[in-house]
């Protein structure tokens, strides 16, 4: 009998160094790349995602980098992130809610390039 399986939230963040659409791009491919690595997530698994990017990036919407690796089926909401003075700049983050035998705490989040500083105890 396989272990149940139940819908989980995955985290992940990244950075860009410039707000320009093909690095928001490949750093949007590159975070949800490896959080479906890390997670063995197949796309069928994916239930929706949501991306939120930092008020400094406006040229390009996550969600369009996240259709082009093989999420075009799943719904996906792009938004903009409140302006806290002093949170991280240019910073695009994800919530995805997945299917999953994975018991909570074997839930892996990904946080890439300058986004380690924002769960140090959750990057690896």
């Amino acid at each position: 009998m396989s272990p149940p399986r139940r819908v989980r939230a995955f985290r992940g963040a990244t950075t860009v160094p410039a707000d320009d659409p093909l690095l928001i791009a490949e750093a949007t491919a590159e975070l949800v790349r490896e959080l479906v690595s890390r997670n063995a997530l197949d796309p069928d698994d994916l239930v929706s995602a949501f991306f939120t990017v930092t008020p400094d990036l406006r040229r390009e919407v996550p969600a369009r980098a996240a259709r082009d690796v093989g999420w075009g089926d799943v719904p996906l909401l792009c938004t903009v992130e409140i302006p806290v003075a002093g949170a991280l700049p240019r910073c695009i983050r994800v919530l995805v809610h997945a299917e999953t035998s994975r018991d909570r705490d074997e839930v892996r989040h990904v946080y890439l390039r300058d986004a380690r500083t924002l769960r140090p105890d959750l990057a690896e």
